[in-house]
């Protein structure tokens, strides 16, 4: 499998996928989010992986949506409202795999970062690990279906003050409210995903898949994510409302961007 943001390697029972742009601290490009869908596919075709381990190089998980890419900066660019629904179709992609799936998360995990984590089975964390969603700050709504996800992981209160605050917040927070199942020191952040993966792997595809049905199904009933598709459509209102640009202009320039 060749890609040019993402590497993958499958190795027996189980498959890894790095985000790969660590100088730019891996952020979710159209391409990359693409890429993330078709490698999510692909090694769900290999009869033997049934477990994927997702990271990413260097010092980040991800810093979330590379907002520039959906702005038309990004050779062969999408018509915008493909481009607003990229991100609700790489995380469908990545929950959807048959093969039982490991974010192992380190250093930021913003946004969209976090989306992709959240779609993810099982979430590892190192401790250091800092945790953001800033989208509202940015003027723009959270989409990619992550509202009905995170309700399912930490509830609506956490879900509500989480997204409208934009406040950060550490690992063990996270672990405490559910959306991390355990926080590892940072130089034991990998090799626990390794050996938790090597784990499931050594259980049976049959039973390994049809408990990730199941569980899956009943977080449907709970919150479902098939209103997801209209998030595309609020993300590009919310371009072209004034007051909302106004505010992502005034975060920004708060940065010095």
């Amino acid at each position: 499998m060749s890609f040019t943001t993402i590497e993958t390697h499958c190795d027996g029972a189980v498959g890894a996928i790095w985000l790969n742009r660590p100088e730019k601290l891996n952020p979710l490009s159209l391409g990359t989010l693409a890429e993330l869908a078709e490698a999510a596919r692909l090694l769900d075709r290999e009869p033997d992986v049934k477990v994927v381990v997702i990271s990413g190089r260097g010092r980040a998980f991800s810093a979330g949506a590379d907002v520039g890419s959906f702005a038309g900066g990004e050779e062969g660019a999408l018509p915008m409202r493909e481009a607003a629904d990229a991100g609700r179709l790489m995380t469908e992609a990545v929950a959807g795999m048959r093969a039982v799936t490991i974010a192992a998360i380190h250093g930021h995990c913003v946004g969209g970062g976090l989306v992709l984590a959240a779609a993810c089975d099982l979430r590892l964390a190192a401790r250091s690990t800092r945790f953001s969603i800033p989208e509202v700050d940015l003027g723009i709504p959270l989409g990619w279906g992550a509202i009905p996800r995170l309700v399912r992981e930490i509830g609506p209160a956490m879900t509500k003050e989480l997204v409208l605050s934009c406040r950060p917040f550490t690992a063990e927070e996270g672990r405490a409210l559910g959306l991390i199942n355990r926080v590892l020191p940072d130089e034991e952040l990998e090799q626990a995903a390794a050996r938790l993966a090597g784990e499931l792997a050594s259980k049976s595809a049959l039973t390994l898949t049809a408990t990730k049905l199941a569980v899956n199904d009943a977080a449907e009933q709970m919150a479902s994510t098939a209103g997801a598709w209209s998030d595309a459509d609020v993300l590009l209102s919310a371009f072209a409302d004034p007051e909302s640009r106004r505010a992502g202009r005034d975060y920004l320039d708060r940065l010095g961007r």
